[in-house]
């Protein structure tokens, strides 16, 4: 999997829970915290992730971000 950008400004949402998890679970995948993705429409409402430099994945909440990150981990 290509490295998982997460929003500082989302962390309140519940991505940093995710974040967290998936560092501890799965250390070889490769993941990054920006100050912004520059999408602040989505970001305030939902969790929110960017994979690579382009794919942007959103989710009501952290357990189902979570969910469809593990997916994709495999």
């Amino acid at each position: 999997m290509k490295k998982i950008n997460y929003c500082c400004k989302n962390f309140k949402n519940g991505s940093k829970s995710v974040y967290k998890s998936l560092k501890s679970k799965f250390p070889d995948v490769k993941q990054k915290k920006k100050d912004c993705l520059g999408n602040c429409r989505l970001c305030s409402k939902q969790c929110i992730v960017r994979i690579g430099k382009s794919e942007i994945l959103v989710a009501p909440s952290a357990k189902i971000l979570y969910k469809e990150l593990k997916k994709r981990i495999g």
